[in-house]
């Protein structure tokens, strides 16, 4: 199928969305010039983020370049270094034609290679570009070169013995869930069980029980977390660290072994899982009374609401800021909604325009969850949206701009009106007015006990939504705080 953007950067994370969801490579077309540029972001966020995406980009032909051509830049590697392969094959002609299909099954092939991410095809073309299409050239029956990319062969890995802590992210094996020894799962593995802890970002906070779960070995599976303490404490021990991952992922260089084969783990212990679980019982039972206890919406509370509402085999999308850190620190996962965020780059650019390819992907309902700058930021992806035929409710935290920044130390450094022009960068846009301008209906939630049934009943009667659910800047960064002294203040009285 054929879908149309107006903004070539929406395009490249529609696609990417599409790749995401499907882990099959979507073609995204652009024509020359600065129009190729505008896939940069979404080929970083592929390459980063190992997903398939298939770049064809027109050019002009090799005597109109570097001659003041219009339209015409030097799209020779364009995207330097983040793609798995570029490819420039001249202007077609019939002498070429049984280079074709040959090129394409290599370029699609390398794009779910080991790891997979996005391939470019840079196409020049002569006058007349309005031709007449001939014959394709003939398939290629069974005799198939390019549909497999050779791999090397990797031996199992044995895990030492000791007690072990797993750290899972995005593609960990479901089975972890249950595995015996503690995990340490990314809202975005789908990882749910007894061996599934949640709240690690709030308790390892606290000096004493940060001190008393230090692991003897550390088994990371994919990308990191967002939460900057999990990945500074991890860091901090002395644990053999054993990575498993498609890509080279040492941020700490501490990796002891790495590997992109099997593992093999030894029997686990069940009191040192029986530790953590009590940890992060006390941890969830210290939120959940604290945010019970809210007259506004709060952005955890958001979070958490947001993902337990959601039906099954709905797919969510969380914007690479303080929503993906919300969900991670205070939800309760689950394994029968799939969770996308774009954390290859961490960006949040295209957080719209990738629920979108999602969506289109997976042809099931999703919600987006993202801050009002995000949504902003992509609003370009909003056109035509109400005519895609797609179920998709996108739910806008709106603090009037950047919330992440107020957990900096310039929020306290600066002078309150230096760091709002500076930080928070407030933008006094009526989110809900510019989607009514796109034709998208829009529910304002006030009362927090109505923010899980809102979303739940946008998804329910499909189309497209907007939920906006206004809060606080300061007051975000002052729940937080809370937060964190209440699980404190619970594992002070419980060691």
């Amino acid at each position: 199928s054929v879908h149309v953007f107006h903004d070539e950067r929406a395009a490249g994370f529609a696609a990417l969305g599409i790749g995401a969801s499907t882990h099959v490579p979507a073609v995204v077309l652009t024509t020359s010039g600065t129009a190729a540029t505008h896939l940069h972001a979404a080929v970083i966020e592929a390459h980063l983020g190992e997903v398939p995406l298939l770049v064809c980009t027109a050019d002009r032909p090799p005597e109109l370049r570097d001659v003041g051509a219009p339209q015409t830049i030097d799209q020779t590697h364009l995207y330097g270094r983040a793609v798995r392969w570029f490819v420039d094959p001249g202007v077609a002609d019939d002498g070429t034609a049984q280079t074709w299909r040959p090129l394409a099954a290599r370029a699609a092939a390398l794009t779910i290679s080991e790891p997979p991410g996005p391939v470019h095809i840079n196409l020049p073309f002569r006058d007349p570009l309005a031709g007449r299409p001939g014959p394709l050239p003939p398939g290629r029956g069974d005799r198939a070169p390019w549909t497999t990319v050779p791999g090397t062969a990797v031996s199992p890995v044995t895990v030492p013995d000791g007690r072990v802590l797993v750290v899972a992210g995005s593609g960990a094996h479901p089975a972890l869930g249950a595995c015996g020894w503690p995990v340490l799962a990314d809202p975005r593995s789908g990882i749910e069980g007894s061996s599934v802890v949640t709240h690690a970002d709030v308790f390892l906070r606290h000096p004493v029980t940060a001190d008393v779960l230090r692991p003897d070995v550390i088994v990371r599976i994919g990308p990191p977390p967002a939460s900057r303490v999990v990945n500074e404490w991890v860091d901090s021990t002395t644990a053999v660290q054993v990575v498993l991952s498609s890509s080279w992922r040492d941020p700490g260089h501490r990796a002891s072994m790495m590997t992109t084969g099997a593992l093999s783990m030894p029997p686990p212990k069940p009191d040192w899982l029986d530790l953590w679980r009590a940890v992060d019982q006390v941890a969830e039972s210290a939120i959940a009374t604290h945010l019970a206890r809210q007259e506004r919406p709060t952005e955890p509370y958001v979070a958490r609401s947001v993902l337990a509402a959601l039906p099954a085999d709905t797919r969510l999308v969380v914007a690479s800021s303080m929503p993906v850190r919300d969900l991670e620190w205070y939800a309760r996962p689950r394994h029968d909604v799939l969770t996308h965020a774009n954390r290859g780059a961490n960006g949040i650019d295209g957080t719209i325009a990738t629920a979108i390819g999602i969506a289109l992907g997976a042809g099931s309902p999703t919600v987006a969850l993202l801050g009002d700058i995000a949504f902003l930021h992509d609003s370009t992806a909003l056109i035509g949206l109400e005519s895609r035929g797609l179920d998709l409710t996108l739910v806008v935290i709106d603090n009037d701009g950047g919330g992440i920044f107020s957990f900096l130390p310039q929020a306290s450094l600066l002078d309150a009106p230096r760091f709002e022009q500076l930080f928070g960068t407030p933008h006094g846009v009526k989110v809900e007015e510019l989607a009514a301008v796109h034709g998208i209906a829009s529910l304002i939630v006030e009362d927090p006990d109505l923010i899980g049934r809102s979303v739940r009943s946008t998804v329910d009667s499909g189309g497209v939504w907007l939920v906006v659910v206004r809060t606080d800047r300061a007051a975000n960064a002052a729940v937080h705080a809370e937060l964190n002294a209440a699980v404190a203040a619970a594992l002070d009285a419980a060691l």
